[in-house]
């Protein structure tokens, strides 16, 4: 079965067995969680969530991306800035997907 799912305000096309790194969820490692915001299974499609679809999924680990470095520079006025950000993440692996 095939999926969209919406999770951290991004949508994610979804297979069992499918590996995502999705914005950090406070789920212990091991866990298991459940993402009923469902926009499609198979083709069919919501309003804008289909009603009892539910994607499960195993947490698998929590981390923090690569570190970015974020400039910030004005012409003419001797300003520049540099800042560094590293965005949390959990990765979870789809374990289940059911329609109703």
């Amino acid at each position: 079965m095939k999926a969209v799912i919406e999770t951290g305000g991004k949508q994610y096309y979804v297979e069992e067995g499918t590996e995502l790194y999705i914005e950090k969820i406070d789920t212990p490692a091991e866990g298991k969680v459940t993402f009923d915001k469902v926009l499609m299974v198979n083709g069919k499609t919501g309003t804008p969530y289909i009603k009892g679809a539910k994607v499960e999924a195993k947490v698998q680990k929590h981390g923090k991306a690569k570190k970015i470095t974020v400039y910030k520079f004005r012409a003419k006025k001797k300003y520049r800035r540099t800042q560094g950000h590293r965005q949390p993440y959990t990765k979870v692996e789809i374990t289940k997907i059911s329609e109703k």
